[in-house]
């Protein structure tokens, strides 16, 4: 059961750290500009989130990110990745974000056209967002919830979340954004691509 306390509401930022980094790759994809994996690491996110949110003060961010691990298979380039995640960490920390560790990228071995290769699929971000956009809302601490996700799968704790007085925002991007959950949540923001260039070629052009 849920008891809704009587502490000071915070407007909460959720973002799904996977989902958001390959969106933010598919922007400079279809724009034709190239984009390598260090100046994703050292993304300005306050400035492109304060230059998208303009009338709602964040009191707390969060971004959430499975933790990877060494896979034979790639070694090399699983140690880079996992180089380049604590890259990201200490970014967006140093920018007051809080850097969630939930589930895990797993990787898994796919048989197609006569050949074997290694796929990696992330599991538990999407739970663990729902948990915590849930517990929140239960313990009466979250006012509006901001997130930053484009997986429907999350529909369901927006639901309780609105059952319990929350208001929630999707955050989204301009180019396919989620319906499902335009439609679920009470308004839509959507980060412009024309911002997500500029708080990423920033980094690029000071290397």
């Amino acid at each position: 059961m849920c008891i809704i306390g009587a502490m000071n509401k915070q407007n909460v930022l959720f973002i799904d750290g996977e989902n958001f980094l390959h969106k933010i790759s598919d922007v400079f994809y279809k724009s034709k500009e190239e984009l390598d994996d260090f100046s994703l690491s050292q993304i300005y996110l306050n400035r492109l989130i304060s230059s998208t949110i303009t009338d709602l003060k964040i009191d707390r961010a969060i971004f959430y990110a499975a933790r990877l691990h060494e896979h034979a298979d790639t070694l090399e380039k699983s140690k880079e990745l996992i180089k380049l995640q604590r890259n990201l960490k200490t970014n967006l920390e140093k920018q007051g974000f809080e850097f969630v560790i939930a589930g895990n990228v797993r990787a898994q071995k796919v048989y197609a056209d006569k050949q074997t290769t290694t796929i990696f699929k992330e599991k538990g971000v999407d739970v663990r967002i729902a948990v915590d956009l849930v517990s929140m809302a239960c313990d009466g601490t979250l006012g509006t919830a901001v997130l930053c996700s484009s997986d429907s799968d999350l529909q369901p704790a927006v639901s309780e979340a609105h059952k319990r007085g929350v208001d929630v925002i999707y955050l989204g991007f301009e180019r396919k954004p989620n319906r499902g959950l335009i439609y679920t949540t009470d308004r839509s923001i959507l980060f412009r691509s024309s911002e997500i260039l500029a708080s990423v070629n920033i980094i690029k052009e000071s290397k």
